[in-house]
């Protein structure tokens, strides 16, 4: 006599779509948790990607400093005080452009036909990737004075900086419609860079990143005060101290 047991067999597919049942449940509660995380990865990579830009340009310009004894000049001149060339152009050699570097000639400005192959270069490592600019534009910008890490025509050494290297900011991101190209010889000066208020439009919300001259990168918040900036871009001893606000 043939005996059918269905009991069993009915309770285990019973607690497998229980089972089934628990498992998309929390499924679902972790997919609605990372939901947030998700959308703000892309703006954290590009504020991160933009951070690591500045570094390597921190560690180029002390590279430079250390072959030369001084960081480059914020730009060359001519004989009859024409600017030629940037910094950005002078440490192409430490940002492993060496190629592009042996194309130029340095006696000729940026802008002249010779040096029409790095004009028309872009270089990702001078552009903030959040920042909505044209190919060949750079977001970064040194501060440019005679009270600034940047001299105009001569080079800075380190023992200038009475303020502390950690206390000096030399390069800052603009804001896209201040942006120049990467070989320009033209920057900013500490007044640009502690005028900055919540209505400058820059690439990342709330405030903007900053290399100090010891090659470290720092956040700064715009709602800082005009006083503690301008403190941070000049190297006379005794400035006001600043922590960061990231």
């Amino acid at each position: 006599m043939l005996i059918i047991r269905r009991g069993r067999n009915s309770q285990r597919t019973g607690l497998a779509l229980i089972e089934f049942l628990v498992v998309f449940a929390i499924i679902a509660i972790l997919v609605v948790l990372l939901l947030p995380a998700t959308r703000s990865s892309p703006r954290a990579g590009r504020r991160m990607q933009c951070k690591n830009n500045l570094k390597q340009i921190g560690l180029a310009l002390h590279n430079y400093h250390d072959t030369y004894g001084s960081f480059p000049p914020a730009y060359t001149v001519d004989e009859a005080g024409n600017r030629l060339h940037s910094w950005r152009t002078l440490i192409l050699p430490f940002i492993d452009q060496v190629p592009l570097y042996e194309t130029l000639d340095l006696s000729k400005p940026w802008d002249d036909p010779v040096n029409a192959q790095a004009f028309e270069t872009s270089l990702y490592a001078y552009q903030c990737p959040s920042a909505t600019i044209e190919p060949g534009q750079t977001t970064y910008m040194a501060i440019v004075g005679k009270d600034h890490a940047f001299a105009e025509t001569v080079g800075r050494a380190i023992s200038e900086i009475k303020d502390g290297t950690s206390n000096t900011v030399m390069v800052i991101e603009v804001a896209a419609a201040d942006t120049v190209h990467w070989m320009s010889p033209h920057d900013v000066d500490g007044e640009y860079f502690s005028g900055l208020n919540e209505d400058s439009e820059l690439s990342h919300t709330g405030g903007l990143q900053v290399l100090f001259a010891d090659g470290t990168v720092k956040y700064i918040a715009i709602e800082d005060t005009s006083e503690q900036r301008n403190a941070l871009s000049t190297i006379a001893e005794g400035d006001e101290s600043w922590s960061e606000n990231d």
